[in-house]
């Protein structure tokens, strides 16, 4: 009878090795959305620190004005903080009604300052001590990790971000036109690759992009009537939207033009511009996916901030802690979240920065394990080394 058990138990320890090897699936309907600020985008002037007189004294020149009664001033979001007015009525209405909140002092323990460091050590979500890979960013690992995902990257060239062992297809969103190469040309690139390994991506390659301009041939009938009248990035999101509405559950999409260092300008200018077309963007998002917006979450990130004192050109030089957004029909918003301290010379870091109190693999790292249901094993594949903190976002 014993032996009759162990070879029972034996028997089943291949299967119980790979239950341990099944990863939870995304819950139903889950969507994520991934947009990436690049040029490190000036978050004191986003989420303005109003209760600050320290703030009004570095930026002379730039500073949005307290809450007041003319529309050029700070919206009230608490007695600290304040929304740039360009997101009056766009981002503004979600955070009353509870749907974004904002993490003001994120981003990573990377001190280099350079742009394109500190994207790749964000988009890599891997320690800064030790060896890295720069084949495997964490999207990629996420998706790996999960169950039923259906990736994609709204990019012209698939990021660092979403690289790694899962093949992940990308398409540009920004001008639907005519594809560069054309269904003849397809067919011919494909025979080239029969009976290689590669094949079946090339397959799957050529009939994702076609997939993507059938599906947008409607929407872009309807945009050269007129019907969707914003430019930019609004158009691109709302294209996206109707993607993740009804196929892909993770995307990415990154915004240039946010590196300002000469006439940034205040409640307007320059970044008030980029705001005002951020904020139509993620707004025509969450009208787009309809009611799907309650079961999805939308991160905006960047690589850092910016000094919190003005230059001598009216702008502001490479930073290091910035403010993460955090949007979606089932967040807990409506609040400023996470680790803080007065904004005040003596808070700053190396005397010239917000610092770095809510690093970011632990912030995503809380908000992935709450939205999919992970455990500290997944947690681990995705942000190795890392104890997650849930900010009770979600």
């Amino acid at each position: 009878m014993k032996r009759r058990q162990l070879l029972k138990a034996m028997t089943a320890l291949p299967l119980a090795a790979a239950a341990g090897r099944l990863f939870a699936a995304p819950a139903t309907r889950s969507r994520l959305l991934v947009v990436f600020l690049r040029g490190g985008y000036d978050a004191a002037n986003l989420l303005i620190p109003i209760s600050s007189r320290f703030y009004y004294e570095a930026r002379p020149g730039i500073a949005v004005p307290r809450p007041g009664n003319d529309l050029n001033t700070a919206l009230p979001l608490d007695a600290d903080w304040g929304l740039h007015p360009a997101l009056r009525d766009t981002v503004y209405p979600l955070f009353k009604n509870g749907q974004v909140a904002f993490v003001p002092f994120a981003g990573t323990e990377d001190l280099s300052r350079s742009h394109f460091e500190t994207q790749d050590s964000i988009e890599l979500g891997q320690a800064l001590a030790g060896v890295r890979h720069y084949g495997s960013g964490f999207l990629n690992r996420l998706v790996a990790t999960l169950n039923e995902a259906e990736p994609m990257a709204f990019t012209d060239q698939l990021p660092l971000v979403f690289r790694g062992d899962v093949p992940i297809p990308n398409t540009a969103l920004r001008a639907v036109g005519k594809p560069a190469v054309d269904p003849r040309q397809s067919s011919i690139i494909a025979s080239m690759y029969q009976g290689t390994r590669l094949a079946m991506q090339v397959d799957e390659g050529f009939s994702t992009r076609d997939e993507v301009m059938r599906e947008m041939a409607t929407e872009m009938e309807a945009a050269n009537r007129n019907a969707i009248s914003a430019k930019g990035f609004e158009l691109e999101a709302r294209r996206i939207a109707i993607l993740m509405k009804d196929k892909y559950n993770i995307g990415f999409v990154d915004v240039g033009g946010w590196d300002t260092h000469v006439g940034e300008g205040g409640a307007t200018g320059y970044l008030a511009s980029r705001l005002d077309e951020l904020g139509r963007g993620l707004a025509g998002f969450a009208e787009e996916i309809g009611t799907s917006w309650r079961d999805t979450l939308v991160v905006v990130i960047s690589e850092f901030g910016r000094t919190l004192r003005e230059n001598g050109n009216r702008g502001t030089d490479h930073g290091h802690g910035t403010v993460y957004w955090v949007l979606g029909g089932g967040v807990h918003g409506g609040r400023i979240a996470g680790d803080q301290v007065r904004v005040e010379e003596a808070t700053l870091f190396q005397n010239r920065d917000f610092p770095v109190l809510n690093e970011y693999r632990e912030v995503l790292g809380g908000l992935f394990a709450r939205m999919y249901d992970l455990n500290h094993a997944h947690i681990e594949r995705i942000f190795p080394g890392v104890r997650t903190r849930d900010l009770g976002l979600l």
